[in-house]
């Protein structure tokens, strides 16, 4: 029971020994040694992970000296045994609260804005949280883009679906470390289409929330849809002390309607706490064999520094350009192939620009410093 406490649930990051999952354990003698039977109990039928569980119950019991074979047979928990689980992850707390709205949460929540489509946020996301995982923090990645929903092809879990254990759903963790969620892996099917109004928005966002067992997250990052619409109210409302990162590229047009994307997180009360110029420049192929540095600036040059300074100025603090990063046919490939490129090629210019935002992000680190208390001033009489 001691090995097997070191075995985490796949999705639910927490020793299996805790959650009820092993059912009992026989060891019998045998040639040379002892054969142990584990009976492991699945949260559900058809669990997507239990080869991972199979294989991991298998590593540490056989790791243990004098065992000379090891026989996983696995089950399905009851109704009750489920309730139980439910129970244990709730921790008591009510349905339908936001675990990251409370005063208490250390989660550093960043959500991923634009003003416009088109400009690389969600490739910037997913890189990000792939980076932030990669030093060591506990990421979790919502992807609240519930039209243009392309997290889980970006982190190569496009068919994945999440686990369901009573009305608590599970993220879909990922080869790097990442848990995500995003509405496309709600969908019956993966070509079905979303056309939702307000208070449907508004719903997904909150089962996304509130419904799904993050555990304890050191990070977690929203991709938002692009502009100021119904989801960007929603979080300000449900997630008032959500930190705000506007991605732009350098041209004039698309910097004039980032800082709106910035002006509406004020609005909402949340802090913006930098700018992310994407496709910034091409460097340039010939000159980078000569060992020189050329960069044509395809889409214009500043785009980013003239968001920051103006959002700066209007905020009254200092919003920062946190990086630039260049064009890459990498990135792109990364983001098609489901292997984004601070984890294939993270020597690349694009990938080193990335992993330099995330750590400037998660050196905020976790504190309840800035954030709302909840009171309320009162009158004195």
């Amino acid at each position: 029971m001691t090995a097997l406490s070191k075995v985490n649930d796949p999705e639910i990051k927490r020793p299996i020994t805790e959650l009820g999952m092993v059912e009992g354990v026989d060891i019998a003698a045998g040639d040379g040694g002892s054969v142990v039977t584990v009976r492991a109990l699945l949260t559900v039928a058809g669990c997507p992970l239990k080869d991972t569980i199979n294989r991991d119950v298998t590593a540490a019991v056989a790791a243990l000296p004098g065992v000379t074979g090891v026989d996983v047979q696995l089950g399905v928990m009851t109704a009750e045994q489920r309730s139980g689980l439910h129970e244990t992850l709730r921790g008591g707390q009510a349905q339908r609260e936001i675990p990251f709205a409370q005063p208490g949460s250390l989660t550093k929540v960043f959500a991923i804005a634009s003003g416009k489509g088109g400009v690389g946020k969600s490739s910037l996301t997913a890189n990000l949280a792939i980076a932030l995982a990669g030093a060591g923090r506990k990421v979790g990645l919502v992807d609240a883009d519930i039209y243009g929903h392309s997290i889980p092809a970006m982190l190569g879990v496009a068919d994945a679906r999440p686990t369901q254990v009573d009305d608590l759903i599970m993220p879909v963790p990922t080869p790097s470390g990442v848990s995500v969620i995003s509405i496309g892996m709600l969908k019956p099917r993966r070509d079905q289409v979303v056309a939702w109004r307000g208070p449907m928005l508004d719903r997904a966002l909150v089962q996304m929330l509130a419904d799904v067992y993050w555990g304890d997250l050191d990070v977690l990052l929203l991709d938002l849809p692009p502009g100021t619409g119904d989801i960007a109210i929603s979080l300000g409302q449900h997630l008032p002390g959500a930190e705000v990162v506007v991605v732009t590229t350098p041209q004039e047009a698309a910097a004039e309607v980032a800082e709106r994307a910035g002006t509406m997180a004020s609005m909402m009360h949340q802090r913006v706490v930098g700018v992310v110029e994407n496709m910034s420049y091409l460097p340039c192929p010939h000159c980078a064999d000569d060992g020189k540095e050329h960069r044509l600036e395809i889409f214009g040059t500043g785009g980013g520094e003239r968001v920051a300074a103006t959002l700066s100025q209007r905020f009254g603090y200092d919003v920062p350009l946190l990086g630039e990063v260049p064009i890459d046919v990498a990135l792109r490939e990364g983001g098609d192939t489901g292997k984004p490129i601070v984890e294939s090629d993270p020597t690349s210019p694009a990938a080193v620009a990335l992993t330099a935002v995330a750590e400037r992000l998660g050196g905020r680190g976790r504190g309840l410093a800035g954030m709302q208390l909840g009171l309320t001033p009162t009158s004195k009489f």
